[in-house]
C-alpha cells in the first residue's frame, strides 16, 4: 500500500509508479497532482484500491484503467476529467466503488455500469450528465449509496429503485426530474436519506414516506409538490431532517410532528400552510432549525416554542401571526437568527430578546409593534430597517422620538372621534335624505295619477353623462421601452402578485416573478404605498430606464397610476443571487464558485458600480442580496436609484431614510446618514472580501469586523485561513495565488477608514483586470469579451 493522502504534493505522478508491481493499493488523494494519469499503473496488476480524488487530473476517464479487472475501489471525483464514462467499464466486474463526482463529464448514463452487480457505493454527482435515468439501474442489486445529484438528469424517477433493497442513500438533487415519486421507494427498508430537492417533481407529499422507519434524512424542497404534509410523518422517530419548503403544501401543520423527537431540522417555508403553530412541537428538544416563514399561518407565536432549547434558527417572516412576541423567547439561548417579519404582531418588543448571547439577525419589521426599542436591542442591531414598518415603534435606531409618537397617537385618537362623529353625522342626514326622497317620489306619482305633465331630463343629462364617461374609460397604461404589455397581463403573470411568485422582499417592496402567457418571463417590484405623485414618478422612471450597462438590471418599464400603485419592470433573473450562491458554495465544500468565477463576479459588480459613478449616481446599498445572476451567471446589480422613486424630494426626507445595510454600510455613512460614492467603495470592499474569504459580516463580534480579521491573519502570515473552501486547493506557487491575494489587497484599499484614501471604482476596475495575471476563462459567461453599452 501506498499513501500520500492528503498532502500539499503537487506536478505530475511519476511514470515509476509502474515499477511497483506487487502494489494493491494506491491512495494519492486530496493534493495537487495534474496533467494525464500515467498509462504505465496498469503495470501494476495486483491493485485493487486506486484513489485519486481531489486533485487536478484532466483528460478522458484513461481507457486503460478498464484492463484492471482487480479493481474494487476506482474513485476519480473532484478532478477535472472531461468527456464520457468509456463503454469498457463492464470490464471491471469486481468494482464495489465507483467515485466519478465533481469533474466535467456528460453524455447519458451508459448502460454498461448497470452490469457491475458488486457495486455498493456509485457517485456521478457534480457533472454535466444528461438525458433519462435508464431501468437498468435497478440491476445493480448491491448498492447502498446512490448519488446522481447536480446534474441535469431529467425524465421521472424510474420505478425500478424499489428493487434497491440495500440502499441507504438517494440522491437526485438539483436535476429537472420531473412528474411523481414512485410509491416503489416506499419499499425500501434500509433507506436513511433521500435527497430530491430543487427538481421539478410534483403531486401530493408522498405519504409511503411514512413506512420506511429508517429515515433520518427527507429533502423535497424547492419541487412542486401539493396536498397535505402527512399526519403519519409522525411514525418517523429517527427523522433528523425534514425540509419541505418551497413547494405548493397547503393545510396545517400537522401536530403530531411533534412526536418525532429525533427531528433538528424543521423547513417548511414558502408554501401555503394555514392554521396556528401547533404548541405540540415545543416537544422537539433537539429541533435546531424551524422555518415557517412565507406562508398563510395565523394566531400567535406559541409560548411553548421556548421549551425547544436547541433552536438556533426561528424563521416564522411573511406570514399573519398576531398577538404579542413572547417574553419566552429569550429562554431560547442558542438563537443566532429570529425573523418575524412581515406580520402583524402587536405590543411592546420584549427588552429581554437582548439576553440572548449569540443572536447576530433579528429582524421585526413591517408588523403592528408599538412602545420604544429596547436600548440594548437598538444598540446592538443598529439598522433601521429591522425596525422598519411599525409605525407607533420609536426610539434608536429609528429616527422617530418617542415623544413624537406619543402626540401623534394623541393627534389620532382625536382625529379617530372627530371622524367618528362626523360618520354618525353623516348617517343622520343620509336616512334625513332618503326619508325626504321618498316623500317627493310618492308625491311624484300621485301627480302622475292625476294627469300632470313633468318634462323629461333625459337628453340633457344623456349628454352629460357621455361626456364623462369617455373621460372615465382613458386609463393609465404599462409603459414598455421595447415590449407591448398591458397591466393586466402583468397582473395575470404575477397571479395577481401572489405570495407565492414573491422573488424578494426589501425596503423598496417586493419582487414578484411574472410568467405571461407567450413564455416571456419578467420581474416586477411593486413599491409601496406613499411613493411619488404620478408625474414625479414617470419622470424618474424615465431617467432610470436611460442607465444601462451589462452588469446593471436594467429597467425595462413601469406603471404608476391610482390608487397608488407603482410598478417597475425588469429581466428575470434565474440564478437567484449571490448571497444565496455563497451560501450554497460553502454546504458543497467550494465546488460551486472556484477562483475564476469569483474573479469575475467581483469584476462584473465593479464594472457596474464604476458605471454608476460615471453617470453621477450613487448606489448606496451594495450587498450580496443585490449582485443577482442571469442565465449565464453574468453578475448584475440592482437596487439603484429606487430612492429617487420612493421618497419625496425633501430636505427633511433625505436624514430619515435608511442608508445600507448592517455589515456593509461605511462608517461615515452610519454617522452622516448619506451615501457617497466613497461609501460605495466601502461596500464593495466588505462584498469582496466576502466573496473571497467566504465570512460573513454579520457573523463577527462588536470588537471586531471582517477588515480586521483580515488583517490580522495577514500579519500572522496565515493566508490559508482566508481561503473560502472552495478555494483551498489553490497552490501557493501558482499565479491564481497571486491574485487572490491582490484581490484581498483591493479588498482592504476599498475599506481604508479615511474615504478620501479609498480608490475610485474606475481605479479598482482596472486593478481587478489586472487581478488575472492568466487570460480569462472563454465562455459565452465571460463579461469581458464584449464592450459593456453605455
Amino acid at each position: 500500500m501506498l499513501d500520500v493522502s492528503g498532502n500539499s504534493l503537487s506536478g505530475e505522478v511519476p511514470v515509476q509508479i509502474g515499477n511497483l508491481s506487487k502494489l494493491q493499493q494506491l491512495k494519492m488523494a486530496n493534493n495537487s497532482f495534474y496533467g494525464m494519469v500515467p498509462i504505465e499503473i496498469k503495470q501494476c496488476s495486483s491493485l485493487n484500491v486506486l484513489d485519486l480524488e481531489g486533485n487536478r487530473f484532466s483528460g478522458e476517464i484513461p481507457g486503460f484503467l478498464s484492463a484492471m479487472t482487480g479493481l474494487k475501489v476506482l474513485s476519480l471525483g473532484g478532478n477535472l476529467f472531461s468527456g464520457s464514462i468509456p463503454s469498457s467499464v463492464r470490464n471491471l466486474t469486481q468494482l464495489e466503488t465507483l467515485n466519478l463526482g465533481h469533474n466535467n463529464l456528460n453524455g447519458t448514463l451508459p448502460e454498461e455500469i448497470m452490469g457491475l452487480s458488486n457495486l455498493s457505493t456509485l457517485d456521478l454527482s457534480g457533472n454535466k450528465f444528461s438525458g433519462e435515468i435508464p431501468a437498468s439501474i435497478g440491476n445493480l442489486s448491491q448498492v447502498v449509496v446512490l448519488n446522481l445529484s447536480n446534474n441535469g438528469f431529467s425524465g421521472k424517477i424510474p420505478a425500478s429503485l424499489g428493487a434497491l433493497f440495500k440502499l441507504t442513500t438517494l440522491d437526485l438533487s438539483k436535476q429537472n426530474l420531473s412528474g411523481e415519486l414512485p410509491f416503489e421507494l416506499s419499499g425500501l427498508p434500509n433507506l436513511q436519506v433521500i435527497a430530491l430537492q430543487e427538481n421539478i417533481l410534483s403531486g401530493d407529499v408522498p405519504e409511503g414516506l411514512s413506512s420506511l422507519m429508517s429515515l433520518r434524512y427527507v429533502n423535497l424542497s424547492s419541487n412542486l409538490f401539493s396536498g397535505h404534509i402527512p399526519e403519519t410523518f409522525s411514525f418517523l422517530h429517527s427523522l433528523a431532517v425534514l425540509s419541505l419548503s418551497n413547494n405548493r403544501i397547503t393545510g396545517m401543520i400537522p401536530p403530531e410532528l411533534g412526536n418525532c423527537t429525533e427531528l433538528e431540522v424543521l423547513e417548511l417555508g414558502s408554501n401555503s400552510l394555514t392554521g396556528h403553530i401547533p404548541a405540540d412541537l415545543s416537544g422537539l428538544l433537539r429541533l435546531n432549525v424551524l422555518d415557517l416563514g412565507g406562508n398563510n399561518l395565523t394566531g400567535e407565536i406559541p409560548e411553548e416554542i421556548s421549551k425547544c432549547s436547541s433552536l438556533t434558527s426561528l424563521l416564522l417572516n411573511g406570514n399573519r401571526l398576531s398577538g404579542s412576541i413572547p417574553d419566552s423567547l429569550s429562554e431560547l439561548s442558542n438563537l443566532t437568527m429570529v425573523d418575524l417579519s412581515y406580520n402583524s404582531l402587536s405590543g411592546n418588543i420584549p427588552a429581554n430578546l437582548s439576553l440572548i448571547p449569540g443572536l447576530v439577525y433579528f429582524n421585526v419589521s413591517s408588523n403592528d409593534l408599538t412602545g420604544e426599542i429596547p436600548v440594548s436591542l437598538g444598540s446592538r442591531f443598529n439598522n433601521p430597517s429591522t425596525f422598519a414598518g411599525n409605525q407607533d415603534l420609536c426610539g434608536k435606531p429609528l429616527d422617530r422620538k418617542c415623544e413624537d409618537v406619543a402626540v401623534k397617537n394623541r393627534r389620532k385618537r382625536l382625529i379617530l372621534l372627530i371622524v367618528a362623529v362626523s360618520c354618525a353625522a353623516s348617517l343622520v342626514s343620509l336616512c334625513c335624505c332618503f326619508y325626504v326622497f321618498s316623500l317627493l317620489r310618492w308625491r311624484k306619482k300621485l301627480k302622475e295619477a292625476a294627469g300632470e305633465k313633468k318634462p323629461s331630463p333625459a337628453r340633457a343629462s344623456s349628454g352629460a353623462s357621455g361626456g364623462r364617461s369617455s373621460t372615465d374609460s382613458v386609463g393609465l397604461k404599462l409603459v414598455m421601452f421595447n415590449n407591448k404589455i398591458t397591466l393586466a397581463e402583468t397582473i395575470e403573470a404575477t397571479r395577481q402578485f401572489a405570495e407565492e411568485n414573491v422573488l424578494s422582499r426589501s425596503r423598496y417592496g417586493l419582487v414578484f416573478k411574472a410568467c405571461y402567457n407567450d413564455g416571456m418571463v419578467l420581474s416586477i417590484r411593486r413599491l409601496p404605498d406613499g411613493s411619488l405623485d404620478e408625474n414625479m414618478f414617470r419622470k424618474e422612471a424615465e431617467f432610470l430606464g436611460k442607465v444601462k450597462h451589462r452588469n446593471l438590471t436594467v429597467l425595462r418599464g413601469y406603471y404608476a397610476g391610482p390608487p397608488d400603485l407603482r410598478l417597475l419592470v425588469y429581466d428575470y433573473m434565474p440564478n437567484g443571487n449571490l448571497a444565496t450562491l455563497l451560501q450554497e458554495a460553502s454546504h458543497q465544500d467550494g465546488h460551486v464558485l472556484n477562483w475564476p468565477m469569483r474573479h469575475l463576479i467581483a469584476l462584473g459588480i465593479a464594472r457596474g458600480l464604476a458605471f454608476l459613478h460615471a453617470s453621477n449616481m450613487v448606489h448606496g446599498d451594495t450587498k450580496p442580496q443585490n449582485v443577482l445572476f442571469d442565465a449565464d451567471f453574468e453578475a448584475h446589480l440592482s437596487d439603484f436609484g429606487l430612492d429617487r422613486l420612493t421618497t419625496p424630494a425633501a430636505p427633511e426626507a433625505s436624514t430619515s431614510a435608511p442608508v445600507g445595510t448592517l455589515g456593509y454600510v461605511s462608517p461615515e455613512a452610519v454617522l452622516t446618514g448619506e451615501t457617497t460614492k466613497e461609501s460605495d467603495v466601502y461596500s464593495f470592499g466588505i462584498v469582496l472580501l466576502e466573496l473571497l474569504s467566504g465570512k460573513r459580516p454579520v457573523t463577527f463580534s462588536e470588537d471586531e469586523d471582517i477588515v480586521k480579521w483580515v488583517k490580522k491573519q495577514l500579519q500572522r502570515g496565515q493566508i490559508v485561513e482566508l481561503l473560502e473552501p472552495g478555494l483551498l486547493e489553490l497552490d501557493p506557487e501558482s499565479s491564481e495565488w497571486e491574485e487572490f491575494l491582490l484581490g484581498i489587497k483591493v479588498g482592504l484599499l476599498c475599506t481604508a477608514p479615511d474615504p478620501l484614501d479609498r480608490p475610485t471604482m474606475a481605479d479598482i476596475v482596472f486593478m481587478l483586470e489586472g487581478c488575472r495575471v492568466g487570460a480569462d476563462i472563454p465562455s459565452s459567461a465571460d463579461p469581458t469579451s464584449q464592450h459593456s453599452p453605455a
